[in-house]
């Protein structure tokens, strides 16, 4: 994964192509970037984005992004991997909604929901060449919404990603991730896709959060918001 590069559509995004064979039904190991939790429960930390933080962040935040770096905090959280072991995740959010996030991932760790990658977007996933099969459970990162001028909530650390290859976005014939086609079709049961009623839906729901596969002009199967775009 992300070996192959995709071409370049006038739209700056990666050509749609099939979903390769060993990606239709996706349940790949994590890799730990940080260490496990020693006792395989459930464990999370809420802090402020210190300086190595910030370091690792590059150019996902700067001072021209609409919150401040004080408004925002470093979680980590507990989760579980699609190969069914306790692993550490890292996400920067809005500092007002932590306690609520932390509370969303502590129910999806005791439901065994499966996340199979949750780090830092950094500078290098922005520069990085189009592959389209990445799978990163992520929230902020200083951006546009899609097609849009406008802010992203996703720039106020107000939006999660949750699993975008099983969920992707669909608009017309866009689909990104671009190698995602094959989980357009939401019949799909597997493990990690989330439909309308799920615990995922259903637990940001609580926090106050909405979910962008309820949207009508578009679907943003991956996207959990507290702004509601």
């Amino acid at each position: 994964m992300g070996v192959h590069v995709l071409p370049r559509t006038a739209d700056g995004f990666g050509e749609i192509l099939p979903t390769p064979r060993a990606l239709r039904v996706r349940s790949y190991p994590t890799t730990d970037l940080l260490p496990p939790p020693a006792d395989g429960a459930f464990a999370s930390s809420i802090g402020p984005v210190a300086p190595a933080i910030r370091e690792r962040m590059g150019e996902t935040w700067s001072p021209a992004c609409p919150v401040a770096l004080d408004d925002l905090a470093y979680v980590t959280v507990s989760f579980r991997g699609f190969d069914g072991e306790a692993h550490t995740g890292e996400l920067v959010v809005a500092a007002t909604e932590a306690e609520g996030v932390v509370s969303v991932f502590r129910a999806l760790f005791a439901a065994d929901y499966p996340i199979e990658e949750m780090r830092l977007p950094t500078t290098a996933d922005l520069e990085a060449p189009p592959t389209g099969d990445g799978n990163n459970t992520a929230a902020l990162v200083c951006r546009a919404a899609r097609g849009q001028t406008t802010w992203s909530a996703h720039a106020y650390g107000l939006a999660i990603d949750v699993n975008p290859f099983l969920n992707p976005y669909v608009k017309g014939d866009l689909v990104l991730p671009e190698r995602a086609s094959a989980y357009v079709d939401r019949t799909r049961t597997q493990p990690g896709i989330i439909h309308a009623d799920d615990l995922v839906v259903r637990e940001f729901a609580r926090i106050g959060w909405s979910w962008g596969g309820a949207w009508s002009s578009l679907k943003d199967y991956q996207h959990f918001t507290a702004t509601g775009r």
